[in-house]
């Protein structure tokens, strides 16, 4: 089956959650949607088609909710931003503007968020930035190549993906455990419930998922 093609323009970012309602980035009208598993509209953020400067949203990258239902939001392409927004979409706070410095971004690409931590993938700035939920920098990781996306397991093993093109896993505390070359870069990786793990990468034009 499928659905959205109304309502969903141009995606970049998937989030499914533990109730199995999925959260789309559309990135070409400055949208973030929520669908229930049977593709019926919940929620809609952003104003569609209307981009803007540091609010949400200005081509969007990708999206992520945290245990209390919190939705957090990378606003990479046009803005250089963090959105944190209520389970209802009530925008909370923005955080972030152009730069290389702490808690500054250039292409905030990529976001997770796991007790209390928001990872962003800042993608042009070679780094993993870490925060809590309020917006703190914490610290960041700094052996990457235009890192593109990063996703947490059950295990807390955290999987990120860039530009080598390269796929490492780390710790909670940044530790590298493993790290391996692909045929292609991962645009984005995700796992499933058996504890797979996918990895998006796009060979000319063509999206296609690798089993890891």
């Amino acid at each position: 089956d499928s659905w959205g093609e109304d309502l969903i323009a141009d995606v970049h970012g998937v989030f499914i959650s533990d109730s199995d309602e999925i959260f789309v980035v559309a990135r070409g009208v400055h949208e973030v949607l929520k669908f229930n598993s049977s593709g019926e509209l919940l929620l809609r953020i952003g104003s569609r088609g209307l981009p803007s400067w540091q609010k949400p949203f200005n081509h969007p990258t990708d999206v992520a909710v945290s245990d209390r239902g919190d939705i957090f939001v990378t606003d990479g392409y046009g803005n250089a931003a963090v959105h944190k927004f209520l389970e209802s979409g009530k925008h909370v706070f923005s955080w972030g503007e152009p730069g290389s410095g702490k808690g500054e971004f250039h292409t905030p690409h990529g976001i997770w968020v796991h007790k209390g931590k928001v990872y962003v993938v800042d993608r042009d700035n070679n780094r993993v930035q870490i925060f809590n939920e309020e917006g703190e920098y914490i610290t960041e990781w700094c052996d990457f190549f235009h890192p593109m996306g990063i996703y947490v397991d059950s295990k807390e093993n955290i999987f990120v993906t860039d530009q080598t093109p390269r796929f490492t896993v780390l710790n909670l505390h940044g530790k590298i455990l493993s790290r391996g070359f692909s045929p292609d870069f991962g645009h984005g990786v995700w796992g499933d419930s058996s504890g797979n793990l996918y990895m998006s990468s796009n060979e000319k034009g063509v999206n296609r998922f690798i089993k890891i």
